[in-house]
């Protein structure tokens, strides 16, 4: 039977700094984001449907979301959905996994994936903004401060409209106090809705590494394009940020950069391509399909392992008991040797 699971085991089975090390391990072992197949969003009646497919030698996967309209009055999410994860051997369903808790888990695990090193290389103090107090902007958080664990002291500066009443370093979006944030930060994070960009290129110190994940339209930015042309420009693959990431569309547009500037993450972490510290770092996400299925794979096989432990611990345990170990199935039994 296909086991389900549920946002809650999604989330205790991969802790955020092993969905990093996911990320990272999938395209160590030679996969290239290139070779994904390309997601589609659907139009369908009151909203849109989002599918993304992918396959490596090590699985086949597809995460179906449905995205409705933002309204006021919604009383479900937004967006919900559920991903499907097949045995690459059989091809035959394995395992059903929460779509929105895996997306969750996803997308700040992308981000952090080629900078990771850089992060915890380090023991100094990390001042840190992230523009956006939606789900992604405390997710990316999470992530960060799993992906330390402790090795630095952080302070997070959270730039919005309105203030949360669980934010301690809050500032208003457009304020000096948001600009001064911005500078004096090492790290920035862009998890906004915004459809223009957030902060200036002259805001950004020159060692400072920016993500940016808000932006999937090819029409819509979070990065000026002054900013882009003395960066060091990371992203996903070339081809699907020149698709749908609007910071990269439109600096394109203007003659900013060109897909010479862009670098393949799948290089950096392979060793291919060494970042450096004496311009900006913007990593540009948009979400491939490739990236759900490494982290729906990981959980599989830390849930299958999971089992099998508990089988092991069973057969003792009843061997223990009666002198008998049962198998997994229950199927047979063996006497123990004295």
């Amino acid at each position: 039977m296909m086991t389900y699971v549920d946002a809650e085991t999604v989330r205790a089975t991969l802790t955020p700094d092993a969905a990093v090390e996911a990320i990272r391990e999938t395209l160590r072992r030679g996969f290239d984001p290139a070779d994904d197949i390309p997601r589609q969003l659907l139009p369908i009646p009151g909203g849109e449907l989002l599918v993304m497919p992918s396959a490596t030698q090590q699985a086949t996967g597809i995460k179906v979301l449905t995205v409705g309209p933002d309204a006021p009055n919604r009383t479900v999410p937004r967006i919900q959905g559920q991903y499907l994860l097949f045995d690459a051997e059989t091809l035959s369903p394995r395992m059903m996994l929460d779509g929105i808790a895996l997306t969750s888990l996803r997308t700040p695990a992308v981000s952090f994936a080629p900078i990771a090193p850089l992060l915890t290389e380090s023991a100094e103090p990390l001042a840190v903004v992230i523009v956006g107090t939606g789900a992604q902007g405390v997710a990316h958080e999470a992530t960060l401060r799993d992906l330390l664990g402790g090795r630095r002291e952080v302070a997070i500066t959270y730039v919005g409209r309105t203030r949360p009443n669980w934010c301690e370093r809050w500032a208003e979006t457009g304020t000096d106090e948001a600009r001064a944030a911005i500078e004096a930060s090492d790290l920035i994070v862009c998890a906004s809705t915004a459809k223009a960009p957030v902060l200036e290129n002259d805001w950004v110190k020159p060692d400072a590494v920016v993500i940016a994940l808000g932006s999937h339209d090819p029409a819509e930015r979070e990065l000026p394009s002054d900013l882009m042309v003395r960066a060091q420009i990371v992203v996903e693959e070339v081809d699907t940020a020149f698709r749908s990431g609007g910071d990269i569309v439109m600096a394109a547009a203007d003659g900013s950069i060109t897909r010479e500037n862009l670098i393949p993450m799948r290089a950096v972490i392979r060793g291919e391509h060494e970042l450096h510290r004496d311009s900006p770092i913007v990593v540009k996400t948009t979400g491939m399909s490739w990236e759900d299925l490494a982290l729906a794979t990981a959980i599989a096989n830390l849930l299958d392992n999971e089992m099998a432990e508990d089988v092991e611990a069973y057969d003792i345990a009843k061997a223990d008991d009666d002198g008998t170990r049962v198998s997994h199935d229950e199927v047979t039994t063996y006497e123990l040797s004295e």
